[in-house]
């Protein structure tokens, strides 16, 4: 089974940027479709985006469409989520995850998770 590791969060002010990184080890992440959640205190774990296996398509939570961009390099076994114009309301742990299908957005779905990575966002 596909190990995940995330990396890349912090602490930043509304506005900043941040990428984040999931790196995958112990197997090939080129032929699945992958995707990003979040976990905000006191909340269920929710999706935010997802990609297919090439990159080719993407798919957005309205709540960040036009701010964030997911990416991947296969060559890399790296999935990334860029997020611009960082807002309070953005502060939560964030997952990286192996599913089937791009616009799958179910966190039952999806078979390997890495351990999350924590962005807060000062306003």
């Amino acid at each position: 089974q596909v190990q995940l590791v995330e990396s890349g969060g912090g602490s930043v002010q509304a506005g900043d940027s941040l990428r984040l990184s999931c790196a995958a080890s112990g197997g090939t992440i080129g032929s699945y479709a992958m995707a990003w959640f979040r976990r905000a205190p006191g909340k269920e774990r929710e999706w935010v985006a997802g990609i297919d296996w090439s990159g080719g398509s993407t798919f957005y939570a309205r709540h960040v469409k036009g701010r964030f961009t997911i990416s991947r390099d296969n060559g890399k076994n790296t999935l990334y989520l860029q997020m611009n114009s960082l807002k309070p309301e953005n502060t939560a742990v964030y997952y990286c995850a192996v599913g089937d299908s791009p616009v799958e957005t179910i966190e039952a779905d999806f078979r390997s998770w890495g351990q999350g990575t924590q962005v807060t966002v000062y306003s």
